[in-house]
């Protein structure tokens, strides 16, 4: 296939591939509903892209399904204009996931999958691989500080990093060498209908660990492991685990940790981005690192200089009397862990969360557990669902969250247009704010330049 065509190549996933072909020499043409800086350094990079679904302007390259791969996002519907035309076509059309598979199939694949923690932790671990003798390929599901990238490529490396998206099974395509399992706590039951069957689908991914693997997993999930014979099992967390850390000291903006492992012991690491919920991701993150022979020596010289991931606690505006965070939180379990770090950051400030909602079905599924996370700060707004892939569902809107917020908790609902204005007015009020969700409320506060320069 010389050509590939992309549906949705302005995601994180979808980019990330759409850059390794373009290294490959290949044609690489897509749509996307949206322009985004994203798609703006593909088309700097060579792909062709366009922003309207209209067949007509599917470049000439792509329309021969003798050497035209279609690549395509489980959240494009079938009646799409694009697909419905490649599908009557008799086009090769994969889905994201089958494609990272095949790619990564003749390599070593660390993935790291889990209900969240998995950007984070799989863009560490392909620091501390790149950064070691070892080296790695990595297709991630966020932008990384370090490179400016998604994807990182290494030619003479056996080993890619992966992150191992759960959503519509995908990770059900992988065949991982070593994995990490960071949380299990219920999503996507739009998906998967049962927390049961959200179980049963990691509990499925645990049977595609090859024989001579590993597999990392936080102790204490409610899903139980099925590997193959030969397969080592371990466990992690916080203070507990196979791996996990000691000697934790939190202060002056800094966090140091010793970090333990069956066979080592490197005492005195400096966290390169100083949040509570990293401590956990970086033991998880230095666990798959060490089984596959970076050495203590070059853990301890790399895990100061991780810079993180780009929407994932984005310390982005830091002054005397104001700070402002954006986090991709969009579960309950990560907003309640968001908050939390702030807190332990500035435990003398008041905290306002400003929280868009990802997902109706989401947010019907989860709104009293929306709410409990949220009541963590000192004061909530709330604004509308950003609806991605989903049509409006009848009685489902940020009020239901809002209702179940403490009467005694300062709470607003405020439409998106609306906050500019809105928070213009209560500038001088605010000491703390943490923007949360997955949605697109940074942009939006970014093209209004509010805050954001």
């Amino acid at each position: 296939m010389k050509n590939i065509y992309f549906i949705g190549i302005g995601g994180i996933g979808m980019s990330a591939l759409a850059r390794y072909f373009l290294t490959q020499g290949r044609f690489v043409a897509g749509y996307d509903r949206t322009e985004s800086e994203l798609t703006r350094k593909l088309e700097a990079e060579g792909a062709h892209i366009h922003y309207e679904a209209d067949v007509s302007l599917i470049p000439e390259e792509c329309k021969d399904p003798k050497n035209t791969l279609v690549v395509y996002t489980p959240a494009v519907p079938e009646e799409q204009a694009e697909m419905a035309y490649f599908r009557q076509g008799g086009f090769e059309c994969w889905k994201r996931a089958r494609t990272l598979g095949l790619i990564t199939r003749e390599s070593r694949a660390l993935c790291v999958a889990g209900t969240h923690g998995k950007t984070t932790t799989s863009a560490l671990t392909a620091h501390l691989m790149k950064q070691s003798h070892v080296g790695c390929t990595a297709f991630l599901g966020g932008i990384s500080r370090n490179y400016g990238s998604n994807l990182l490529l290494d030619g003479k490396s056996p080993y890619t990093v992966v992150e191992a998206d759960e959503f519509d099974r995908s990770f059900h395509w992988l065949s991982p060498y070593m994995s990490v399992i960071t949380a299990t706590d219920p999503d996507h039951l739009d998906i998967y209908g049962t927390v049961e069957a959200y179980l049963e689908s990691f509990r499925h991914y645990t049977s595609l660990i090859q024989p001579e693997g590993a597999l990392i997993v936080h102790t204490g999930l409610a899903m139980k492991p099925d590997v193959k014979p030969g397969v080592k099992v371990y466990t992690y967390a916080w203070e507990e685990g196979d791996f996990h850390a000691e000697n934790i000291r939190i202060g002056n903006g800094e966090i140091w940790l010793d970090f333990v492992a069956p066979d080592t012991r490197i005492n005195g690491i400096r966290l390169g981005v100083p949040v509570y919920v990293d401590i956990e991701n970086s033991v998880a993150a230095m666990a798959l690192a060490h089984l596959n022979g970076v050495t203590d020596e070059e853990i301890k010289m790399a895990m100061p200089k991780f810079r993180g991931v780009e929407r994932r606690f984005d310390l982005r505006v830091k002054t005397d009397g104001f700070t402002m965070v954006c986090d991709y939180a969009h579960h309950p379990a990560e907003i309640a862990q968001s908050i939390r770090s702030v807190r332990l950051l500035y435990p003398d400030r008041k905290i306002t969360a400003l929280f868009q909602p990802h997902l109706y079905t989401r947010t019907r599924d989860f709104y009293r557990e929306f709410a409990e996370s949220l009541s963590l700060a000192d004061e909530v707004i709330l604004t509308d669902i950003y609806p991605a892939r989903e049509l409006p569902i009848e009685g489902v809107s940020s009020r239901l969250i809002y209702d179940c917020l403490p009467a005694e908790l300062e709470k607003w609902l405020c439409h998106k247009a609306e906050l500019p204005d809105f928070l213009k007015d209560r500038k001088a009020k605010l000491q703390t704010l943490v923007v949360l969700g997955a949605g697109d409320l940074e942009q939006f506060l970014t093209s209004e330049k509010l805050f954001l320069a």
